[in-house]
């Protein structure tokens, strides 16, 4: 099944130079860019994304973070997008992640954990809908 998910570099991907290893990850495993871009989250961006999370004691560090510096937000599209992610960017917690994945490669620890990717295809609808209009979408 075909399906677009939300994929994010997080300010400490983009800080370290890794955007162009982290697409080419996605891109080798069989998902394409549908949809990227690189932005500056404004707060109230960062607190709207991640209102699910509001009632969290993170929360505020999570904002906090995801503002510090520009992100590039993509959607991706493929076989399976949303778990096919997922497998890529590997474990939250960079120590517990598998060889080979994102988190485990380049996460510094379970906060910096250098990408996001939606976790259901209905939060992917969601997700990609917060970032990009259907007309720039490919």
């Amino acid at each position: 099944m075909i399906q677009k998910t939300l994929s994010i570099v997080k300010p400490d991907g983009v800080k370290r130079n890794l955007i162009g290893k982290i697409v080419a990850m996605f891109e080798d495993k069989g998902l394409k860019i549908a949809a990227m871009e690189m932005k500056l989250l404004s707060k109230k961006e960062a607190e709207g994304f991640y209102v699910v999370h509001k009632e969290r004691p993170f929360f505020g560090e999570l904002v906090d973070y995801m503002t510090s510096g520009p992100v590039v937000v993509m959607a991706l599209e493929g076989e399976n997008a949303v778990l096919r992610n997922r497998e890529i960017m590997g474990a939250t917690d960079p120590a517990k992640a598998d060889a080979g994945t994102i988190r485990k490669l380049y996460g510094v620890n379970v906060g910096e954990n250098t990408v996001h990717g939606s976790d259901s295809p209905e939060n992917a609808a969601i997700e990609i809908g917060y970032f990009f209009p259907s007309s720039k979408i490919f």
